[in-house]
């Protein structure tokens, strides 16, 4: 890599990452421009949820497609590989590579001849945690085949250097767009996976649900991010790790969902099938994700968490022990960040982004703090 191709690739991803960019549009791009100082033949970049480190989708460069989800899930969530995905947030500057997790000998992992070799003929994954301000928002893979060496130390280097950039794209794409459009809540959606994966059981509702996600009932095929999170019940179940199985997801209308999952437990102590639950995200969700995606430092989020609670200027300042003055400093900084002009823009932008249209539809909040269906 020359000096020139760093310095210009760095630049024109800072570039990307404060665009405005959807999630989709922003990888694409990122992909395109990393290639050209990181050589690879394929990619895929996937956003998750900070807080349980959970893939919630994904988009592919170089040719690959959706064919081998499920195994790609297996490998990644379900499989006894000693890392993965959420392993790389804990290696050397968020970042790792086959050739080096087996010391050149890329045949001992069972991941890459079974998977990896065998479908695409890679001969190399680097793997690189995307962090900024403490947390995860996403990871990359990068591949490459025979026509191409090894990632070099160098190559690690340099993408680990510009991973809190992506971080910051994968952040700021969260909250891209308000909702488009609002369907009537048939409360939350339960859907019974058994251990082969397909679909056996599945509540009313359920399939609008997983349409909304990108996915059809009808061939049993669960939308990745669900596929993912079934896995890491499975794992979660046999004491693998200790993250509660669960994510925030954005629909194709741009509203937010909760999903989590649990093992059904036979009454031997086994566990084969797996329960969804899918419900609409409430407030308590979705604020302190929309609220962190705008990269506000902790002082900053102090100050948002008194504005949405309506409390004034004078308040604030006496609360934090901060002059007056630094606090309409801190406003100004919170308000470019997210881009509004006052409170009252600020407070729409964090919550009615998601909930307004459900006002404008006829819905009325219930006793339990959310929507009830219009007449």
């Amino acid at each position: 890599m020359s000096s020139l191709s760093v310095d210009r690739t760095r630049s024109r991803l800072e570039s990307l990452s404060t665009t405005g960019l959807d999630m989709n549009t922003f990888s694409t791009a990122a992909a395109e421009v990393l290639n050209q100082a990181v050589p690879f033949s394929a990619a895929c970049l996937a956003p998750v949820d900070p807080a349980t480190e959970l893939v919630t989708g994904g988009l592919k460069w170089g040719g690959l497609g959706d064919d081998q989800d499920d195994e790609w899930a297996f490998w990644e969530y379900e499989s006894d590989e000693a890392w993965n995905f959420q392993s790389t947030v804990d290696r050397p500057g968020g970042v790792t590579t086959t050739q080096l997790e087996t010391n050149g000998k890329p045949e001992q992992s069972a991941r890459h001849t079974e998977f990896y070799k065998r479908h695409f003929d890679f001969d190399d994954e680097m793997r690189v945690a995307l962090r900024a301000d403490d947390a995860t928002w996403g990871f990359i893979a990068l591949f490459r085949d025979g026509t191409k060496s090894a990632f070099t130390p160098a190559e690690m280097s340099f993408v680990s250097s510009i991973a809190p950039v992506l971080a910051r794209g994968f952040r700021a794409g969260l909250v891209v767009g308000s909702v488009a459009s609002v369907s009537a809540s048939m409360g939350p959606a339960v859907i019974v996976v058994d251990g082969s994966d397909n679909i056996v059981q599945a509540s009313i509702g359920a399939e609008p649900r997983i349409e909304e996600l990108g996915g059809r009932i009808g061939n049993s095929a669960l939308p990745f991010p669900l596929r993912a999170l079934v896995g890491s019940t499975r794992a979660f179940a046999l004491g693998r790790h200790d993250r509660i199985p669960r994510m925030r997801l954005r629909t194709r209308s741009g509203g937010w969902l909760v999903a989590h999952a649990s093992p059904l437990m036979s009454p031997d102590g086994s566990s084969t099938n797996v329960v969804l639950t899918i419900e609409e995200a409430r407030p308590p969700d979705v604020i302190p994700l929309v609220v962190a995606a705008y990269g506000l430092t902790p002082r900053e989020q102090a100050v948002v968490q008194m504005v949405l609670q309506g409390v004034s200027t004078a308040e604030i300042a006496s609360t934090l022990h901060l002059s007056a003055y630094t606090v309409q400093d801190y406003l100004k900084s919170i308000f470019e960040k997210a881009g509004v002009r006052s409170r009252r823009e600020l407070n729409a932008r964090i919550f009615f982004d998601q909930y307004a249209p459900r006002m404008a539809a006829g819905a009325a909040p219930s006793p339990t703090g959310w929507f009830t269906p219009s007449p």
